[in-house]
């Protein structure tokens, strides 16, 4: 019902509206069906599905082999293994099974009894791998990278909000500059077709046609400038829309963007930045690189110490199908078995290099932390000038605007000339586009604060 919703909202911005489609609903509407959003959410999955495949290193597994041979009409042999092993935590192997062979070229220390021999006990790693092994670090490992994907999602989606973001303020700079520009075609054609009446009348001299028709084509080349620009920019904001089924949509003829009325500025966040570094997915993504690497050193560190591997079963003969009957802890199997390199120069040399990883990404993540420290400082002082330059160009504006309308009355009254008519509206027209210059200037330094600070999710 929400994604119907939205869909009506959708065409009808699309198709007729009537009322401007403020930021944050055109933000909105990119986070509900823009591809990238859609494709951000992937990462987590993907988190999901390697700490699945980590885990399934620990699932209990069934076994089972049968060996039999004929010949000559008679069975040599047939020998039989069937059980399961359990793989745990603290690298011991439980295992249980039963043994069941047979024939008449059996070897004697193979036999069992007629209804198989039951065996039950554990495999433990004594040297190398006691304390770390491939299946824990690999599931250790992907218990971050679960949490790392949830970071990596969190960047894209304020990567993609930031460019939304910086793209509607450039939609709407360029459709507030064409409406300045055409107002200022307008009152401009209305002097010249004014001055042109005078002129012909013989109240006025005929070279006054000539400065306002001039002003004409000045302000109708900007305002077609304005125009092609307005619209090239309508086309890329198109291309942040999109259904529920991924179909691109398009702006309509009518769908403008927020009031100049309705602006307000972007204020800075209220966040110590040691706060924001810390929290910044760039910071944790790389943090939890360093950690997986440092499982990996832990494990090629373990690597130097020899294999040591010792096994132990419990055997009993089962009555009546029950392997626990009778059964006697002086009947059992066990061995072990030792093994280890020499010179150990494969893994001193493996142990050297994931030192040097963590090392290199300990002295990155310090040098990341700088650079992130100063794009945050530079994006707070530059959004912390445009609220000045706000405040400057406000004032320039409506200073213009007054002097503009006191140069008026007095050309009414014939006390001025044509030419300092249009030195006061040029002026005043380049302090209005100056000011919405900055409005947007704010608008777009807020989201570049928002992305340097990974905030805008």
């Amino acid at each position: 019902m929400r994604h119907f919703l939205l869909i009506i909202l959708v065409f009808s911005l699309v198709v007729r509206a009537q009322q401007p489609l403020t930021e944050d609903a055109f933000i909105s509407m990119v986070k509900q069906n823009h591809p990238l959003i859609k494709l951000s959410d992937l990462q987590p999955k993907y988190g999901d599905a390697y700490l699945l495949k980590a885990k399934g290193s620990f699932d209990p597994k069934v076994y089972g082999s049968l060996d039999q041979k004929y010949f000559d009409g008679k069975q040599y042999y047939s020998v039989g293994d069937y059980g399961i092993k359990y793989p745990t935590w603290y690298g011991l192997t439980l295992k249980t099974g039963v043994e069941s062979n047979r024939g008449s070229f059996l070897d004697p220390q193979a036999k069992t009894p007629s209804g198989g021999l039951f065996y039950g006990g554990v495999g433990a790693n004594l040297g190398q791998g006691l304390l770390i092994d491939q299946r824990r670090a690999d599931l250790k490992s992907a218990r971050i990278n679960q949490e790392s994907t949830e970071e990596e999602r969190q960047l894209q989606v304020n990567k993609v909000l930031y460019e939304t973001g910086y793209a509607y303020w450039e939609w709407f700079l360029a459709y507030h500059s064409r409406e300045i520009l055409q107002e200022a075609y307008d009152i401009a054609l209305q002097r010249f077709q004014a001055v042109q009446q005078t002129a012909l009348l013989g109240d006025r001299a005929y070279i006054d046609t000539v400065e306002a028709g001039l002003q004409v084509q000045n302000r109708l080349s900007l305002l077609r400038d304005a125009e092609a620009n307005y619209r090239e920019k309508c086309n890329q904001q198109s291309t942040y829309l999109w259904t529920e089924n991924q179909e691109p949509l398009a702006l309509g003829e009518t769908t403008t963007p927020l009031l100049r009325a309705d602006w307000k500025p972007s204020a800075e966040i209220q966040m110590i930045q040691d706060s924001l570094l810390e929290n910044h997915p760039y910071l944790k993504i790389t943090g939890f690189k360093r950690d997986m690497l440092s499982i990996d050193q832990k494990l090629k560190a373990d690597r130097l110490k020899p294999s040591i591997q010792l096994n132990y079963n419990i055997l009993n003969e089962p009555v009546n199908y029950n392997p626990f009957s009778d059964l006697d802890i002086n009947d059992y199997k066990w061995g072990f078995s030792v093994e280890m390199p020499l010179f150990l120069r494969k893994e001193r040399g493996d142990l050297a290099l994931a030192k040097l990883k963590v090392e290199e990404t300990e002295l990155s993540l310090s040098q990341l932390r700088a650079q992130l420290n100063m794009k945050i400082s530079n994006a707070r002082i530059e959004l912390a000038n445009s609220l000045i330059q706000l405040e400057i160009y406000q004032r320039t504006a409506i200073d213009s605007k007054q002097l503009l309308d006191a140069e008026r009355n007095m050309f009414e009254n014939g006390e001025s000339s044509l030419f300092l008519i249009n030195m006061r509206e040029l002026n005043y027209i380049q302090s209005q586009l100056k000011y919405l210059e900055w409005q947007t200037k704010n608008k777009q330094l807020g989201y570049s604060l928002g992305f340097a600070t990974a905030t805008l999710f």
